[in-house]
């Protein structure tokens, strides 16, 4: 199943992709809803980014060809920083390139999105608190990063968590194929396979640390390749079973 949030009749709704034909919801996809008679074809609405997290929990390294590119030490445990809620936009919006910065990268990531209150969860637990699986592009202005020696700013600008196109439900997050494309040109190109920690470890360590709430993103570190974007760039992550989010840097 794939859900999607998008914007039709002057109004945000809710609804299952099949193919090239939308079937609307009623009701919460965190919860409880049922299947109305009612169809949008994909091509007559506008894709926003499918949940609305109230935090965005990310890791660092965690793929080992990553690892191996950097000629870094694998981490003992994950390294975790976040990005606000109003760094997201949805698929086909505009990653802005702030004035302050220099140097934009690009990072291609598997995330998941939280179906419910979860905390203290444990690995075997995890599957229950996680809704489905989604693209994101984890935007890094990686000069601020270098000059502050942390991340948050270099992270938190507006935009800079592109997020989408579905949560997919029926898809094994740890071994898809994952890949970014600039300008129609493969740049990024893994599988989550190589991630250090695996969906579920991550998910339940961030529970150990804070209380993660229904339509929380946790996205899970990028695969080698990440490198420079300039304004005037089309992104693409594609992740296998899930799809592509694209956006363009104005």
């Amino acid at each position: 199943m794939k859900y999607v949030r998008f914007k039709a009749d002057s109004e945000i709704k809710y609804g299952i992709l099949e193919g090239e034909v939308i079937k609307l919801i009623d009701g919460n996809i965190m919860g409880d809803y049922r299947i109305m008679d009612e169809y949008y074809s994909l091509s007559e609405v506008n894709l926003l980014a499918p949940c609305q997290p109230g935090k965005i929990v990310c890791i660092g390294l965690n793929y080992l060809d990553h690892a191996k590119e950097l000629d870094m030490d694998l981490p003992e445990e994950p390294t975790i920083f976040m990005k606000p809620a109003t760094a997201v936009i949805g698929p086909g919006d505009v990653i802005e390139y702030p004035e302050m910065s220099n140097h934009l990268d690009y990072e291609a990531e598997i995330a998941a999105v939280i179906k419910e209150e979860a905390k203290n969860v444990t690995v075997e637990e995890v599957k229950d608190y996680i809704l489905g699986y989604t693209c994101l592009n984890d935007i890094t202005a990686r000069d601020l990063q270098e000059e502050d020696g942390q991340w948050t700013r270099a992270k938190s600008f507006d935009t800079f968590a592109p997020l989408g196109p579905v949560i997919a439900t029926e898809v094994d997050p740890n071994d898809l194929k994952i890949q970014l494309f600039k300008n129609g040109s493969l740049k990024q190109d893994s599988t989550t396979a190589q991630m250090i920690c695996d969906m579920e470890e991550v998910v339940s360590f961030i529970s150990q640390i804070m209380t993660l709430e229904p339509g929380d993103v946790i996205t899970t570190g990028t695969p080698p390749g990440t490198s420079s974007t300039e304004k005037g760039d089309k992104l693409e992550v594609k992740i296998e079973g899930i799809g592509s989010l694209i956006n363009s840097v104005g």
